[in-house]
């Protein structure tokens, strides 16, 4: 008769990470104002009462596929086996490729999985669009301190500068070297653009391709 097979705790780096985390109370002061922000902005909330939190943030541009289905059952798992909660924030910040459809279809395949953003009363269902302006200061405070740049390469350049497997190892910018105030000046171009595809485009002004930081 074979030995009884004795029970096994599923493990992986993940949860060795979380498990290492809590046991420690690493981050057990932290605070949570309800809302995603800054340090500045949570530091003024109450204590968090979730153990752990992680998110789930799809483009609503398609359908989801096999790939999405894991990182939904990674990220509500984890928060559900550990007493936290997952944030379902979608990252609609490209309006034109973004329909209500998609947003529909995907937050009905998190529920057809078993999962659910809402937890002990609360909703937590984000949209990255609510929180533009708090990402432009982010982004801002990047440049501005030399850890960001506008890339203004074509495609094909930006594939090669960042390398990979098929393009090889990747290439200096050269537009990481501009100085803080063209970086800056950069930057705040670039959000005139993004609001003017959002409210309309002068007639018969032509549209600049986009750029990335």
């Amino acid at each position: 008769m074979p030995p009884p097979v004795e029970d096994t705790k599923a493990s992986n780096f993940l949860r060795q990470i979380i498990e290492r985390d809590l046991a420690q109370g690493t981050y057990s002061g932290r605070h949570f104002a309800g809302t995603p922000g800054d340090a500045t902005h949570h530091a003024k909330g109450p204590s968090d009462p979730a153990r752990i939190r992680t998110r789930f943030p799809p483009e609503p541009n398609g359908y989801l596929h096999i790939g999405h289905a894991k990182s939904i059952c990674v990220n509500f798992g984890l928060a559900r086996d550990y007493g936290g909660v997952c944030h379902m924030r979608f990252d609609d910040t490209n309006p034109e490729k973004e329909e209500q459809e998609f947003v529909d279809a995907i937050l009905d395949a998190v529920r057809w999985l078993g999962f659910d953003w809402n937890a002990n009363g609360t909703s937590h269902l984000f949209h990255a669009s609510d929180y533009f302006d708090f990402m432009y200061r982010a982004a801002e405070y990047l440049v501005q301190s030399g850890h960001a740049y506008v890339d203004e390469q074509a495609p094909e350049q930006m594939r090669q500068s960042r390398g990979g497997r098929r393009t090889g190892e990747g290439l200096e910018n050269a537009q990481r070297k501009d100085g803080g105030q063209k970086r800056q000046s950069q930057g705040t171009e670039m959000r005139h653009e993004e609001i003017l595809r959002e409210s309309g485009w002068p007639a018969g002004a032509e549209r600049p391709a986009r750029r990335e930081w």
